[in-house]
């Protein structure tokens, strides 16, 4: 049976059957997956029966994976899965919810904002893998927004505006937006900004996209109430609903999806409720301004 793509979003979205990923991926396969990421920017795979070992093969085939290892303030008791596997679980090292109060899960519930995996890295991220393990009993979608078909719906003069714009993004930004302020000298060593372009060009199809994360905390040159401003109409114009698919989890359900033309969050759940999901993350080609540069040259 060969791979069928189906769209199930209004722009934005697509459920692959017709593979078990537990199979090695065959060329022509990985070339279907990626063209499809291309169209789609985010894949839904049902009835994934996968080891941890199967995740980040069929991981593998698509593209070098990026170290997540320090994305989290997670310390080394509650690390659960191999490394290079990012744990975006609500669980600690002995298969418990966090406290309401601990300070990693008010961290991770900044996931809860619009954002782009690793927008806070030089090299932000390519794809990110995402398989359910368990679900809570309600809550905990996630929901993804499609900011190629945002810029395009944007004016002219908001195209012009915005097309050389540089932003800073820090999980320092990110946090601060739901008064997470308490960071230790190294931790903020670690998250200290790094630039991304507003506009960002996917090198396989020309397609242009907003570059948007609630990482996103300053515009070079611009003074921070204009940039924050803009940012936030920016944020709201691509979240609207004729951009945005919503996913509810079921178990083995395994979703990836292309950050450099998506944003996504993650929906509330009861916090007394095992919400296992486990992450991979394939690395980005090179820094957005050096993409960007790229791409006009060509």
């Amino acid at each position: 049976m060969s791979i069928q793509i189906r769209s199930i979003g209004p722009c934005i979205g697509a459920e692959v059957t017709g593979i078990d990923l537990r199979e090695p991926l065959t060329p022509a396969q990985a070339e279907e997956i990626h063209a499809g990421m291309d169209r789609y920017a985010v894949l839904v795979f049902h009835n994934q029966l996968l080891t941890n070992e199967q995740h980040l093969a069929f991981t593998q085939t698509l593209g070098p994976l990026e170290n997540t290892a320090r994305n989290t303030l997670r310390a080394a008791a509650d690390f659960r899965l191999p490394p290079q596997m990012a744990d975006v679980s609500n669980l600690d090292g002995n298969n418990k919810p966090f406290a309401r109060d601990d300070r990693k899960r008010l961290f991770a519930i900044g996931n809860r904002l619009w954002h782009s995996d690793s927008s806070f890295k030089a090299i932000p991220a390519k794809y990110s893998l995402l398989r359910a393990v368990s679900v809570p009993s309600k809550g905990g979608n996630t929901e993804f927004a499609h900011m190629g078909a945002a810029y395009e719906a944007l004016d002219d003069e908001t195209k012009a505006v915005i097309e050389d714009l540089v932003c800073e993004h820090s999980q320092l930004f990110s946090r601060d937006l739901i008064g997470f302020r308490e960071f230790s000298a190294e931790e903020r060593e670690r998250f200290k900004p790094v630039r991304q372009r507003l506009v960002r060009t996917l090198p396989r199809t020309g397609r242009k996209s907003i570059y948007l994360s609630s990482h996103a905390g300053t515009i070079l040159g611009w003074q921070l109430p204009e940039a924050r401003l803009l940012l936030r109409d920016l944020m709201e114009h691509a979240t609207q609903r004729e951009f945005v698919y919503s996913h509810k989890w079921q178990v083995n359900d395994l979703v990836m999806w292309d950050n450099r033309q998506t944003m996504h969050r993650g929906r509330p759940f009861p916090v007394n409720e095992a919400r296992d999901v486990r992450r991979t993350t394939l690395m980005g080609e090179a820094p957005t301004v050096a993409q960007q540069d790229e791409a006009v040259a060509a």
